[in-house]
């Protein structure tokens, strides 16, 4: 079969944005790095990699340093990064006690940033929308004008079908059906790609490209203030379900004699290990949010008998869901995100002491249980990343063809 001058070219170029996305992804995951670290990091000729390196720096999305050896015989290797500033996103959070907002450029390397508190009640879509139109407008006053916006991510404690950007259902907000990411494009003017997710999830891109799970291929994300999200990893992709559901692992049931949930169930994970359930344990009204939950932190610590019997009850319960997750799932790693990160110091002994009972041995001796390293901007930092996502996978729409760029020079 012959195979006419259109289609070579066409598969010619189907290549070289492939090309140029594995060499922007590998730079923006792992930072600056040498011509010959991309050689091997991509597999792609020395040759290959100058020339495309060369059109990202002619399109300003990277830069090249002096050369630096590397301990090997040959020449020295000119030195690659990106330049944060050359593309910027957008990054939007809707936690259940804050808001949050972010200018990301390439690299993940955050460029400004504003968090402010948010009072429960304060909750509807149009008083949301407003409060993350005035932070997104403060963190673009913040950045060079120069500095290009290419999308709009934005993380949300809810059930979000990815698709359209619709929250399903989120609870802690009083949420149903509500076409968030259409709002918020709307109210944001910035006529660039707006995609929505939900927190958890996020959170678990963020770990995973900068945080504890750097290189944990298999991973478990849980998260956490009032409720439980949860976010899972499989062989180094997202587990999201047909619409981008799944890890909703707070409504899992487990206690079929528990009590009501917010989404209509009875007995859900949450109810066990939510935010209600250790402060009234420790004797406290619920609904006190962040202060309360750090004030049994701190009775705790001073060693009261009644906050730590409220951890452990909190501490044996997560370790029950978390065992169902490890023989389902088994994951390297599980990384405690939100409140639970908080608590992990509190829980550690009651949570593995159920772990140990209730997970298979085999499972339970590969897999690792840490705090995040990230903390609360987790899901912010991963709405950062799901905005950049059509960047790295297609850096070519901002880089000139081939044949208009000036003759390149030799490594």
């Amino acid at each position: 079969m012959t195979v006419g001058p259109v289609e070579i070219g066409q598969r010619s170029e189907t290549v070289r944005r492939a090309n140029l996305g594995a060499i922007v992804r590998e730079l923006h995951a792992h930072g600056a790095l040498s011509r010959s670290e991309l050689v091997a990091r991509t597999g792609l000729t020395r040759s290959a990699i100058r020339s495309l390196v060369g059109e990202l720096v002619h399109a300003g999305l990277a830069a090249e340093g002096p050369a630096t050896r590397l301990g090997t015989p040959g020449r020295p290797s000119p030195v690659v990064q990106l330049v944060a500033g050359s593309a910027v996103v957008v990054a939007l959070d809707i936690a259940v006690d804050s808001l949050a907002a972010a200018i990301v450029g390439l690299g993940g390397r955050t460029l400004a940033r504003v968090r402010i508190e948010r009072s429960r009640e304060h909750s509807s879509v149009d008083e949301i929308a407003a409060d993350l139109t005035g932070l997104a407008r403060t963190v673009l006053g913040r950045r060079p004008a120069a500095e290009p916006v290419v999308g709009i991510g934005v993380a949300v404690v809810g059930v979000v079908r990815r698709s359209d950007g619709v929250v399903s259902m989120a609870p802690n907000l009083g949420w149903r059906d509500i076409p968030l990411g259409e709002r918020l494009a709307r109210a944001l003017d910035l006529s660039v790609p707006i995609s929505v997710a939900n927190e958890a999830d996020l959170g678990t891109l963020a770990e995973l490209r900068r945080g504890a799970a750097v290189g944990a291929d298999d991973l478990v994300y849980i998260s956490g203030e009032v409720g439980v999200g949860g976010g899972v990893i499989v062989g180094g992709r997202p587990l999201t379900g047909i619409a981008g559901y799944a890890g909703e692992v707070g409504h899992m049931p487990v206690n079929p004699e528990g009590a009501p949930c917010r989404c209509g169930s009875v007995g859900c994970w949450e109810t066990e290990v939510g935010e209600d359930a250790l402060l009234v344990r420790a004797g406290l009204m619920p609904g006190g949010g962040r202060a309360a939950v750090d004030t049994v932190l701190r009775e705790a610590a001073a060693g009261s008998a009644t906050a730590q019997a409220a951890l452990d009850h909190v501490g044996t319960w997560l370790g029950f869901g978390l065992a169902s997750l490890v023989n389902l799932l088994n994951p390297q790693l599980i990384v405690l995100g939100g409140r639970f990160g908080r608590m992990y110091p509190f829980v550690t002994r009651a949570l593995h002491a159920e772990l140990d009972r209730r997970t298979l041995p085999a499972a339970r001796s590969l897999v690792t249980v840490i705090p995040t390293s990230l903390g609360v901007d987790a899901p912010l930092l991963g709405a950062a990343e799901l905005a950049l996502e059509p960047l790295l996978a297609d850096p070519a729409q901002w880089v000139r063809p081939r044949d208009t760029l000036p003759e390149l020079k030799s490594a």
